[in-house]
């Protein structure tokens, strides 16, 4: 059984020590703190439990079980591979550790709203907390790298373990490989400079009102085009700055409170900024965004161009490639002869959640070698692209189907290998849970545990 992840949820809870309780079982009243489970020379305890479902709820994630009982059985496994990792002399990457403490401290300063919620909340200083959490990653370092050695102890496989692989394996229990499309366009964006130029003027107007006087607040509401701020007056909330485009961030930490900022590029559009609050490297600031919009002639003019194009292309007056690489205004695509990769694996093909939907809709009803009708579309910049005109050629269909020896070779061999890794992950729970020193304390006998290991463990009450 491998190890569950938890689940993204956007719930906010404070639960202390002393007077918690859970639907599996309940602390005694009085209950200040004491051991919970000991795990070889390693002992857990209530304290240290409740500080990490504190940690899980304050990071958004909850568990579709009773949360304490599997936070317990997930730290009793880390200590399983902790106590292996020391015994290995395995180090701790200091510079992957130092990372994520960062990214773990601004994650909770933004969701909690600074530093004295952050200490409020845990109810500890800043200080202490960085000290505690940096002591667990490291601690979690040991037991990714623990892991890894035990996952990677599996052989690199063969082809005729991956065909016996497939002979051993149900097939309603391969794998399904979704249909694929790989494709080819050619874009056109429009005129960039003249609505950028547009979107300028609207705001400098926008400031010179909050200059005579006109509140921010209001005209962010009126006018703002960010729809999880506008309705707020356009307050963004105390955050760390590393959670914005640098633009974004510098802008806002170099203006005094009050103070309204020039024009800001992003990639995701225009803004004016108001710092409310600073408090060393977190701010709290409104802002208006406004994005370049285009004409019905910017449109009406690159369709024109595209239908053109589209007309050469089925006469084979022109190839797809030289057309891509003459007309085509996008970078990522045009000196590849227009064909599309994703941006985020690389591949050239495309399943249909991968796709934008504009995209999906304009190629979803034709053969392969057809060519869309010109459409637009979003690009990949920023958090919700700019608008692009485009064509599409539907290259090739891949029909879903089952994995197949001859087609997908590289799936099956990494799936068969994830099942070996996993299977070695849980042989070494399992001998460890047969040959090390476990105590579980009664509380928690009413969970149900991932591994059986765990039952025999627990210590008879007086």
């Amino acid at each position: 059984m491998q190890i569950n992840d938890f689940k993204k949820a956007l719930a906010l809870l404070v639960f202390s020590v002393v007077a918690v309780s859970a639907s599996a079982q309940k602390y005694p009243d009085g209950l200040v703190d004491k051991s919970v489970a000991v795990v070889g020379n390693e002992m857990i305890s209530i304290s240290q439990l409740e500080s990490e479902v504190q940690m899980m709820m304050a990071q958004g994630m909850a568990s579709d079980r009773n949360m304490r009982c599997e936070v317990l059985e997930q730290m009793m496994i880390s200590k399983l591979f902790l106590m292996q990792a020391r015994l290995d002399s395995l180090t701790v990457n200091n510079d992957m550790v130092d990372a994520e403490l960062q990214n773990r401290i601004d994650n909770i300063r933004t969701r909690l709203g600074g530093d004295e919620n952050v200490e409020a909340y845990f109810k500890k200083p800043i200080y202490k907390l960085r000290q505690e959490w940096r002591e667990a990653l490291m601690d979690q370092n040991l037991i990714q790298e623990m892991q890894k050695n035990v996952a990677s102890a599996v052989p690199d496989l063969t082809p005729y373990d991956v065909q016996q692989y497939i002979d051993t394996t149900e097939e309603q229990d391969l794998p399904i490989v979704p249909i694929k499309y790989q494709l080819s366009q050619i874009c056109i964006y429009p005129d960039r400079e003249a609505a950028n130029m547009a979107v300028k003027e609207r705001l400098l107007d926008i400031r010179e009102r909050i200059m005579n006087g006109e509140k921010f607040s209001v005209l962010a509401r009126l006018y703002s085009q960010d729809p999880g701020t506008a309705m707020r007056g356009g307050e963004l909330g105390m955050a760390s700055k590393s959670v914005y485009w640098p633009a974004f961030s510098d802008a806002a930490m170099a203006l005094k409170p009050g103070i309204v900022s020039q024009i800001v590029e992003t990639p995701d559009g225009f803004h004016l900024i108001e710092v409310l609050e600073k408090k060393g490297d977190m701010f709290n600031a409104r802002h208006i965004l406004l994005k370049p919009e285009y004409t019905d002639e910017d449109r009406e003019k690159a369709f024109a161009t595209l239908d053109s194009l589209k007309t050469e292309l089925q006469n084979g007056a022109v190839s797809f490639d030289l057309a891509a690489r003459f007309y085509s205004q996008d970078p990522a695509t045009r000196t590849n002869g227009g064909q599309m990769s994703d941006p985020n694996t690389g591949s050239a093909y495309f399943e249909i959640d991968q796709l934008k939907p504009e995209d999906y809709n304009a190629i979803k009803d034709l053969k392969e070698g057809e060519i869309s009708e010109p459409f637009e579309s979003r690009d990949n910049e920023g958090r919700s692209g700019n608008t692009v005109y485009k064509i599409i050629r539907l290259d090739k269909i891949i029909p879903s189907h089952t994995a197949s020896f001859t087609n997908d070779y590289t799936m099956l061999m990494e799936q068969a290998k994830n099942e070996l890794s996993m299977k070695a992950i849980d042989d070494f729970i399992n001998e460890k849970l047969a040959t090390t020193y476990i105590v579980i304390d009664p509380l928690f006998r009413e969970c149900t545990f991932d591994y059986d290991g765990w039952y025999s463990k627990f210590r008879e009450t007086e």
